[in-house]
């Protein structure tokens, strides 16, 4: 088994000094940081999903914001506002909760849809544009948003290309009975969040996000995850396949879980780990393949991680 990068290694340790037995969701929440792209936790209310979130930008000395989305929520409010001011005579923008290194959208999916868009730029560019004026900015950025699968009354479903703009899915799950004493016995003496120190400064993580595009990705490798895309979009069982951006997103991806694992370059087991995490929120079921579990699409996709030929190992 591959051993963490020493320093990346350590924000995963930091991570766990509070959330308990989630070794794994912590490996994947890091390497969608290096990978530059944003998180859907979807699960059940508590068991952690806002305290993965708030641990993560504390750890990586991040500033950060929490956006609670309700119905009545504006886009206005997400993005900030234009105001003019009588004395000065002159339009000055105050910008919104956007304008964070780590956004938390809590509960995303009890927004309207017109408010859900308003994240769609600046997810996919960094940017947002206000009465025509475009405001960057500054990077890292990333969007960690919550939802509830189990409840539906006063819900709207996040539309594909929403969906498409989330690198994972990722579910917290509930602990083991050993995890959930543990967590019992600790809830006395319990790590408050604001002592939470980082353990990697701001500049330095943006140095490790760039060297993520010089881990080596062989051609045999880039095939493989073009011909997963391709069995996606030809498979009768699914309407609407992997897009280019998924492609992509399965491709940076396993570059930051090779960094990680302290390797430059990509093998087969990088790609088929993290595939079911990038690309089965991106799939739509064709009609007659759809159930009331929701459960086919990991038959589905399963059966084509399992259909496509594996590259042997190259470096």
């Amino acid at each position: 088994m591959d051993q963490l990068d020493p320093q990346l290694g350590y924000i995963v340790d930091n991570l766990e000094r509070k959330i308990v037995g989630k070794r794994p969701l912590m490996e994947f929440m890091v390497t969608a940081v290096l990978a530059e792209g944003h998180v859907l936790l979807d699960d059940v209310p508590g068991v952690g999903k806002t305290t993965v979130a708030t641990m993560l930008a504390r750890s990586l000395d991040l500033s950060y914001s929490r956006i609670q989305c309700t119905p009545d929520l504006l886009p206005t409010d997400i993005t900030g506002v234009t105001i003019f001011h009588p004395g000065t005579r002159q339009f000055e923008f105050h910008p919104g909760p956007v304008f964070a290194n780590l956004v938390i959208a809590d509960e995303i999916n009890r927004t309207s849809p017109r408010t859900q868009s308003a994240l769609l730029e600046v997810m996919e560019e960094g940017q947002v544009t206000v009465d025509g004026v475009t405001h960057p900015l500054e990077p890292p950025f990333l969007v960690v948003a919550t939802q509830n699968p189990i409840e539906y009354e006063g819900t709207f479903s996040l539309p594909e290309s929403q969906l498409d703009r989330f690198l994972f899915r990722l579910n917290v799950g509930y602990p083991s009975i050993e995890e959930e004493s543990t967590i019992l016995s600790q809830s006395d003496h319990a790590l408050p969040l604001d002592s939470v120190q980082s353990v990697i400064s701001r500049q330095e993580l943006l140095e490790r996000m760039r060297s993520v595009r010089d881990v080596h990705v062989a051609d045999a490798m880039r095939s493989y995850i073009a011909k997963l895309a391709d069995a996606t979009r030809s498979s009768p069982h699914i309407e609407l396949g992997m897009s280019p951006r998924a492609s992509l997103a399965l491709y940076r991806a396993s570059q930051a879980w090779a960094l990680l694992h302290s390797r430059d370059y990509v093998i087969p087991d990088d790609v088929v780990k993290l595939a079911p995490l990038v690309v089965k929120h991106r799939l739509i079921l064709s009609r007659t393949s759809t159930n009331p579990n929701g459960h086919l699409v990991d038959d589905v996709f399963d059966n084509i991680l399992r259909s496509v030929p594996i590259p042997p190992l190259a470096k």
